[in-house]
């Protein structure tokens, strides 16, 4: 099954990680071998080798970086001028990688076709580009809103306005309150110059008024649901439905504190806690029920989004693993049509329908 996935942070595993993503994930552990200044050395799950493994070959590659005030205990950057410029040094990495033969961007439906046609067209997947959709993590590193026409030109398609904690643009997860007027302005730039709006990470007040300011295509890369683990970073089903009325598409995210009930960071694990596969299939297929139908899900993995093989599906080793989802959906009763839909289609119809 050809698989889109909407949520990988490719950069920061490159540029932060030290992780030369070029690399099968076997030879990555085994570099990282006896290191310890982040939880998850010697437990990658991502890499250019097994995302063709997996035959995942269109991806939502993030750029991140967050400001924050001197004294924050969330790590960032103490100016937004900082931030645009490791923002910067992230997109340098994803155009390195172009010309190398590893990736290509994707931003319109002429590339999209294009990259559809390429994995789709019967030869072996070993060589080929994997293609990337630009997305901005947080909008904090937007130094004024003119740096936003700037982000479009260079390739940026969607922007989730706020990450973790209070934000310059929105406030995000484990934060309240509603936007400011910069907030507001943001989303009417991106509208105009037809940026997707990522739901993701934006707290309980800001999704609320985002929804109601913002005219433009919504989706939710990474998102799972408040009604099967109740924290403010999955959605409830009041703001589910909400997102499905507007025609988004929520991708699965596969972070086992966001799939399993009171996970304790460092403490449990995915096989004491049963995480596998098949939690992530009822996250998405809840969303399945309150829809009526299987056209508004996908895979938003975040997979080495900081964390590795001990905090994901104790079934997955690698990011190839996301095939054994596929059979797990058939086994459930979903039709060969919604197995299309739920693992590339439903982004594919998003993209063609709000994009030029």
């Amino acid at each position: 099954m050809f698989i889109i996935d909407a949520h990988l942070d490719l950069s920061m595993n490159a540029m932060e990680w030290n992780r030369d993503l070029r690399n099968d994930v076997k030879t990555l552990r085994h570099l990282e071998k006896g290191m310890t200044d982040k939880p998850d050395r010697e437990r990658a799950t991502v890499s250019f080798p097994d995302l063709r493994k997996g035959n995942i070959g269109i991806v939502v590659a993030t750029q991140i970086a967050r400001f924050v005030k001197p004294g924050s205990s969330i790590p960032g950057w103490n100016s937004p001028e900082q931030a645009w410029a490791q923002t910067q040094g992230q997109l340098n990495w994803y155009k390195c990688m172009e010309e190398a033969g590893e990736m290509v961007a994707i931003t319109d439906k002429k590339s999209l076709q294009k990259q559809i046609d390429l994995w789709n067209d019967g030869t072996p997947n070993d060589k080929k580009p994997i293609g990337y959709i630009l997305s901005l993590e947080g909008a904090d590193s937007i130094v004024d809103i003119s740096y936003l026409e700037k982000a479009y030109n260079y390739g940026l398609r969607a922007i989730g306005p706020a990450h973790y904690g209070p934000g310059r643009y929105a406030n995000g997860t484990d934060a309240t309150g509603k936007m400011n007027q910069n907030g507001i302005d943001l989303l009417k730039e991106m509208e105009r110059l037809n940026i997707i709006l990522d739901a993701t990470h934006l707290c309980d007040d800001a999704f609320w008024q985002a929804l109601d300011h913002y005219n433009g295509p919504v989706w939710a890369s990474h998102n799972n649901c408040r009604s099967l683990v109740d924290h403010n970073r999955q959605y409830s089903d009041e703001m589910i439905k909400a997102l499905i009325s507007r025609g988004s598409v929520i991708g699965g995210a596969l972070d086992a504190w966001m799939l399993v009930p009171n996970w304790e960071r460092g403490v449990s694990t995915p096989l004491g806690t049963q995480c596998n596969l098949e939690t992530v299939f009822r996250h998405m297929d809840h969303i399945c029920q309150l829809a009526g139908n299987a056209n508004h899900i996908g895979v938003g993995s975040d997979l080495d989004g900081a964390f590795g093989t001990e905090q994901g599906p104790y079934d997955l080793d690698t990011i190839a693993d996301l095939q054994k989802l596929v059979l797990i959906f058939k086994n459930n009763g979903y039709t060969d049509e919604d197995l299309k839909s739920i693992f590339h289609q439903n982004w594919i119809n998003f993209l063609m329908k709000n994009w030029h």
